[in-house]
């Protein structure tokens, strides 16, 4: 599938409302960014985590699709997100998403966002399951 048939596909649902911008997709790497902007984050004015959640458990359910057999569906089944950095309103973080696991039956997809300094923010690591058609 290529990347502008992805975004179409997010861009009417959660990831397109929080600003997801996919750069690029393959089997084994996906990077996007995502401006953050006052309603994606705490009272701070620093990106909320469950924004920080929600782009890495996107870009690892888009990995996943990436490798799916034909037919197949996906659903994160785990998720584990260390915060390490903030990342400040009008900034763009960056984020790249890359295997550890690519099975038959589960996917684990490790997901590193940064902010614009480079400084990383946070480290998601996910397992999708993989749904037979």
């Amino acid at each position: 599938m290529d990347i502008e048939t992805l975004q179409a596909l997010l861009d009417p649902l959660l990831p397109g409302l929080l600003g997801i911008r996919l750069t690029e997709a393959t089997p084994e790497r996906v990077l996007a960014t995502l401006k953050v902007r006052p309603e994606l984050c705490t009272a701070g004015g620093i990106l909320h985590g469950g924004s920080v959640m929600a782009f890495a458990d996107t870009l690892g359910a888009v990995a996943t699709v990436m490798n799916l057999p034909a037919g197949a569906r996906t659903t994160t089944i785990e998720s584990s997100t260390k915060f390490l950095a903030s990342a400040a309103v009008g900034t763009t973080v960056m984020a790249e998403c890359t295997a550890f696991h690519r099975g038959r039956t589960t996917m684990v997809w490790q997901t590193l966002i940064r902010n614009e300094t480079g400084k990383l923010c946070a480290v998601v690591t996910q397992t999708q399951l993989v749904i037979a058609a």
